[in-house]
C-alpha cells in the first residue's frame, strides 16, 4: 500500500514540476535546453544566497501574477 501511495506522490510532484515549466513559458523548448537551464541554475545558487534570493523574488512575483 505504501508503495502505491509513494508512486502517487511522486507522480503528483512531477506533474507540478511540469506545470512550472509551462508557467515559465518554456513548454515548447527542447528538453536538453531545459536540463541545461536547470543545471546552470543549480550551480549558480550553490552557496550564493544573494542569487538564491534574487531568483526566489522573481518566482514569487510570477506566482503573484496568477490571479491576473
Amino acid at each position: 500500500m505504501e508503495t502505491t501511495e509513494a508512486r502517487k506522490k511522486d507522480t503528483r510532484e512531477k506533474i507540478a514540476l511540469g506545470g512550472l515549466i509551462a508557467k515559465a513559458g518554456l513548454r515548447y523548448e527542447k528538453r536538453a535546453l531545459l536540463m541545461g537551464l536547470l543545471i546552470d541554475a543549480r550551480q549558480r545558487i550553490k552557496g550564493d544566497e544573494a542569487e538564491r534570493a534574487r531568483l526566489t523574488e522573481i518566482g514569487e512575483k510570477a506566482f503573484g501574477r496568477e490571479s491576473d
